[in-house]
């Protein structure tokens, strides 16, 4: 089966049936986890895969979570209740929406509307199964492998990038952007807490992190950490500065996601069709759009105008 990096394996969730979407990992140390979930609809591949790799039913130790997005996080209480030692490691912030999810799948459902049906939803997982990460935990895999969490907000205000410290592997979730098939990286922006200027910050910090192989939940290790991270850099950077002007000049939605359009044509900028046609069957492309504006219109209003 296929290795990343010492003992650790992606798994394709198949999301909506298709390969190379989106992509769980296994980190198979003396206490083996998982780094998402996958959505609830992949929770029965996931699971198949993990036994497949000789994961049993009583050996997963750790249920990691990047952010609680329902394509990377919504398998989390099928899986905990698949695998009943595994404890679950999220972001403080996200804690609680795992306890008691209805919030979070009904907030997915206005974003993504009848798509949202392609993730589903999440089942509850008990609190005592859940460890609230603060900045710099470490998850302790046994023979002195660990998991450091670090804080990487820009996506989500609860994204925090993974380092196995170990192997020099980062699981980055959505922070280095999406890298389909043979396409160019382009960054996922969907509502409800964009930060541009956060997100910047956190390419920093994973960038002195020094990944020899880096892991976007979509999909897979990149061939270049290095070039990775510097073209999401400066796709971030043009992001911020087209919608600010966008908004100062029309103060709307669409004057956003026409600025976008322009300066950060999707179809010029990804190339490969396959990943094309991935980025239109979710509608991302309308995600971003909305939570950019959503954030350039906070960023002006601050600035006073």
């Amino acid at each position: 089966m296929s290795e990343i990096a010492p003992a650790v394996h992606p798994i394709d969730t198949m999301l909506g049936g298709r390969t190379g979407f989106t992509a769980a990992y296994l980190v198979a140390a003396e206490q083996p986890a998982i780094v998402d979930t996958g959505s609830q609809t992949s929770a029965r591949t996931v699971i198949e895969a993990l036994h497949a790799y000789g994961i049993g039913s009583e050996d997963l130790a750790w249920i990691v979570l990047t952010h609680i997005h329902l394509d990377h996080c919504g398998g989390t209480g099928a899986i905990a209740e698949a695998f009943p030692n595994a404890t679950v490691v999220v972001h403080r912030r996200g804690a609680r929406h795992l306890v008691e999810p209805d919030r979070l799948v009904a907030a997915t459902a206005t974003v993504h509307g009848e798509l949202a049906s392609l993730y589903g939803g999440l089942d509850p997982t008990p609190a005592e199964r859940i460890i609230s990460a603060e900045d710099g935990h470490r998850v302790d895999l046994g023979g002195g492998r660990n998991l450091l969490m670090a804080e990487t907000p820009g996506h989500a205000r609860h994204h925090m990038a993974v380092l196995d410290e170990q192997t020099g592997t980062v699981f980055a979730g959505d922070a280095v952007g999406v890298t389909f098939g043979e396409g160019t990286t382009y960054p996922a922006m969907p509502p409800s807490d964009i930060d541009i200027p956060g997100w910047l910050r956190s390419l920093d910090r994973i960038e002195a992190m020094n990944p020899v192989v880096m892991c976007p939940t979509h999909f897979g290790a990149v061939a270049d950490p290095a070039r990775t991270i510097a073209v999401t850099r400066a796709q971030l950077r043009i992001t911020g500065e087209a919608s600010i002007a966008a908004w100062r000049a029309e103060a709307s939605v669409e004057s956003v996601r026409a600025a976008l359009r322009r300066e950060l044509p999707l179809e010029a900028i990804v190339r490969d069709p396959q990943a094309i046609d991935y980025w239109r069957s979710v509608e991302w492309e309308g995600a971003n759009a909305d939570g950019v504006a959503a954030w350039a219109q906070g960023a002006v209003e601050a600035e006073g105008g």
